[in-house]
């Protein structure tokens, strides 16, 4: 058998089925949702991207996720609590059942538990930050914790790590990325050693110091549904008349945006993510069928950034989710003349006002007293 991360849980799967008896605890993690700067746009199956994606892990927006699990005996099926908010949530809770059974033949101890779990978000699911990723990140952060608990497995922090990207991806393929702080790399490329569609690997640690506490204030634009989701956006990929010629952009952009990030190269860095950001929603104009999910004051936006940046000289830049709201990107030595700027030429884009300022993250934590 080829030697895959999804081979070997397979493989050790086995000697996760005994469970102890009596067997009860509480976990909890708070995982930062990220921004993608080389932005995936596709899948292959299962979960894997068309193309490898780089992004940050943010600081302020996470979710909580706390997992209270107590052995059942002779249990057959997942038995799942959830609650949101405080509140039940059926919609999400079903997500969340069919991701437990769909992972369950990487940890089997799950059908012999009853799982508890609850959700909280830092921010709002309208605001334009992926709560998807930041969701699936903790969820696979504390099973992974609980598996540790249960078997004394994963002691070894570099295959835990691994092993919640891992399950992250098969909940939503960008939640991989937010198991690790600072900058993240996810997809093979032959640019990057130890780099995989299974799982992301951090590459904080080349990063140039002028990248490594960057700011991102998040302008919402919107806070509607978008008329497509992701995953349909993605479906449109496999018959998208520019989709290998996309392929090819990416990983030239990866590797030049690597370049960039490991020299300081602010300039570079500006070229290349505006680029990233434009051609994510052309692919999303030229599929077919074509959607639109820019709208007039995104534009405004992008165009006042631009001139701003040509009138004063400073590293500020952007760059977009798969909807209308703008990441607005700067280093923190210029935060306070980049938080006048969108103050006083921004903000009157945004709906209601609407601004969320964030910055670069150290990455997901462990609560440790409970």
């Amino acid at each position: 058998m080829p030697d895959t991360l999804e081979n070997k849980y397979l493989s050790d799967s086995h000697d996760l089925l005994s469970l102890p008896p009596g067997q009860s605890g509480l976990v909890e993690w708070k995982c930062p949702s990220n921004i993608a700067l080389i932005k995936y746009w596709g899948k292959k199956p299962v979960q894997r991207p068309l193309n490898p994606s780089l992004s940050f892990s943010l600081m302020n927006s996470v979710t909580t996720m706390t997992v209270d699990y107590q052995t059942i005996k002779e249990q057959r099926q997942l038995s799942l609590e959830f609650l949101m908010e405080n509140k039940p949530n059926q919609a999400f809770a079903e997500r969340v059942f069919h991701y437990l059974n769909h992972i369950s033949q990487y940890l089997p101890f799950l059908r012999s538990l009853h799982l508890r779990i609850q959700s909280q978000n830092s921010f709002p699911h309208s605001a334009g930050i992926a709560s998807s990723a930041s969701s699936y990140g903790a969820l696979a952060l504390a099973l992974c914790s609980i598996e540790q608990l249960l078997f004394g497995t994963l002691e070894n922090e570099d295959e835990f790590f691994q092993k919640s990207s891992f399950l992250a991806r098969l909940g939503s393929g960008s939640a991989c990325r937010s198991v690790y702080g600072g900058w993240t790399i996810w997809g093979y490329t032959p640019t990057i050693h130890g780099s995989s569609d299974e799982a992301a690997i951090s590459m904080t640690r080349s990063i140039h110091p002028v990248f490594k506490d960057y700011c991102d204030s998040v302008l919402v634009v919107s806070s509607g549904q978008k008329s497509v989701t992701s995953s349909i956006g993605h479906a449109l990929m496999e018959q998208h008349p520019f989709a290998s010629g996309r392929i090819s952009q990416a990983n030239y952009n990866l590797e030049k945006l690597i370049q960039a990030l490991v020299r300081g190269d602010e300039n570079r860095f500006i070229d290349i993510i505006e680029n990233e950001a434009l051609t994510l929603h052309g692919l999303m104009l030229s599929s077919n069928p074509g959607f639109v999910l820019l709208q007039p004051n995104t534009i405004e936006i992008i165009n006042k950034i631009i001139v701003f940046r040509k009138n004063t000289g400073l590293s500020v830049s952007f760059t977009l989710d798969a909807g209308a709201n703008v990441h607005v990107l700067y280093p923190a030595a210029i935060e306070n003349e980049i938080r006048l700027f969108i103050e006083k030429d921004l903000r009157k884009y945004c709906e209601n006002d609407w601004i969320i300022h964030d910055r670069v993250g150290s990455g997901p934590v462990k609560s440790e007293q409970l």
